[in-house]
């Protein structure tokens, strides 16, 4: 049996993706490729309505374009029924979006979680995975706190350590400041950057950000559906 090539963690190629008909028609990506090595955080940057979400959620698996081929780990997602594509995203890709999507009747442990709980983990490493991961993002002091009693920036912190839950090898956040003033902004950035290092984890993160921008190991940009290196 022929071992999964993982240089490459994210391969797009010649990727299409429309929205509509006829004279409506919106083409949100136009033959984008790129590919981005494992360990590395790039940034996709562009004009609101660019296409960034698109690309996400493609990457993701979590929609499917009009043509193109996409990678994830070496897997080509069009090669993935439903429900090889849930496992896609519940064992090897984590997601961090503007709006945190923190369950508001859990604490902030419970959050960090959830995902465990899905792949019903043993309990005990369940607990010792989210006491380290709330420790990573500077939390550990507001286990036993609910999204109510956090900040935004602590919020989102959380978030990002539910991300990390199942140890996914791509990290994919959409817009992660979008809600945060600049200084925390910062903090949460800069969070991401530690841990694409501390997690060897590889980081695909849409933002207006130019903090995060100055953070990437790579920056790519999206105009008119199509894409360039900064």
């Amino acid at each position: 049996m022929s071992q999964v090539v993982t240089e490459t963690m994210v391969r797009v190629e010649n990727v299409h993706k429309s929205f509509g008909r006829g004279a409506g028609v919106v083409h949100a990506l136009r033959g984008v490729s790129f590919e981005v090595p494992r360990g590395e955080l790039v940034a996709l940057k562009g004009r609101s309505g660019s296409g960034k979400t698109t690309l996400l959620n493609i990457v993701g698996g979590l929609d499917t374009p009009d043509e193109g081929l996409i990678e994830v780990g070496g897997r080509d997602l069009a090669g993935l029924d439903e429900e090889g594509l849930l496992a896609l995203r519940r064992d090897h890709i984590g997601f961090v979006f503007q709006s945190f999507g923190l369950i508001p009747i859990l604490t902030a442990a419970e959050n960090v979680g959830v995902p465990m709980r899905l792949r019903r983990e043993d309990p005990r490493a369940r607990e010792e995975r989210v006491e380290l991961l709330l420790s990573l993002v500077g939390l550990a002091d507001h286990a036993g706190q609910r999204p109510t009693e956090l900040s935004g920036g602590q919020q989102q912190r959380v978030a990002i350590a539910r991300a990390l839950a199942n140890n996914p090898s791509l990290l994919i956040a959409d817009e992660p400041t979008g809600q945060l003033d600049a200084e925390t902004g910062h903090g949460v950035m800069e969070l991401l950057r530690a841990v694409v290092r501390s997690e060897n984890v590889t980081a695909l993160v849409a933002t207006h950000d130019a903090t995060l921008l100055d953070l990437a190991d790579r920056v790519l940009e999206l105009s008119d559906g199509e894409i360039v290196e900064v």
